[in-house]
This record gives structure tokens, C-alpha cells and sequence, in this order.
């Protein structure tokens, strides 16, 4: 795993064998099928290739392909280390997706790899259950 700052965003980028291992713990098979990981670009997004091959970013909630946005890996990848992120994930206790404010500092807890991957299939799964219930309008 390789991670730090290019330019302004923070990367994590996965090696082939972590790529793997990340998207069974991420469910990628269950919300993403089709799709590679690469890393994270600033924590709140996961860097991946769809099927086609073309390069995107999607949320890590929601996982759902249809908020994909293009983005490319430069060239050439430098990554300034940056000690007080290192093995870290920035991560919002409320989701955007649910409301949660990311200019609340106490909205905010850095966590784990482990208990990241947790927390994405968890408020994933709360988000496919909520998209699933029909509305009151």
C-alpha cells in the first residue's frame, strides 16, 4: 500500500494482492460487480476501473456506480508521506449521503482499514435498504 499527499488530495493507492483482499472486505461483488479498486483519493471516495476499462471515482456511500465521476492517476505517482494520516481513514460518523455534515468536527473519527471496510458495507446496506422503501409522497 502506498499513501500520501499528490498536490491536494490524499491517495492511497492498493497493490494488485490489497486491490483483492479490499473488495471482498468492501463487497465490491455485491455493489460494484464489474469494477476494480484501486484506492481511496481524499478518503470519501474509492478509485476504480469499470469494466470497460475507463478510470473513475465513486463514493465510498453510496457505492453506486451511477455517482462514478472521471478521474486519472497521474502519470507519475509521488506521494509526499504525511505521518499523522498514515494507516488512517478519515471518516464522517453521519454520512453526507444521510445528512451528516462534514464541517462538524464532531462528525468526524479517523478509524482503521478494518473498521473502514465495516462501515461501508454497513451504511451501504442502510442505503440500499432506505432507496428500497417506498416514499410517502
Amino acid at each position: 500500500m502506498n499513501e500520501g499527499w499528490q498536490h491536494d488530495d490524499y491517495l492511497i493507492v492498493f497493490t494488485q494482492q490489497e486491490s483483492v483482499a479490499a473488495m471482498n472486505a468492501y463487497r465490491f461483488d455485491h455493489y460494484l460487480p464489474g469494477y476494480t479498486l484501486l484506492g481511496l483519493k481524499n478518503w470519501d471516495d474509492f478509485i476504480v476501473i469499470n469494466a470497460s476499462g475507463v478510470m473513475l471515482t465513486v463514493p465510498t456511500v453510496p457505492l453506486d456506480g451511477s455517482y462514478a465521476a472521471p478521474f486519472e492517476l497521474p502519470a507519475q505517482i509521488s506521494l509526499e508521506a504525511d505521518p499523522r494520516f498514515s494507516g488512517k481513514i478519515k471518516w464522517q460518523l453521519k454520512p453526507l449521503a444521510f445528512g451528516g455534515d462534514p464541517t462538524d468536527d464532531t462528525n468526524l473519527a479517523w478509524i482503521s482499514y478494518e473498521q473502514h471496510a465495516e462501515l461501508v458495507v454497513w451504511w451501504n446496506a442502510q442505503y440500499k435498504s432506505a432507496k428500497a422503501q417506498p416514499s410517502n409522497s
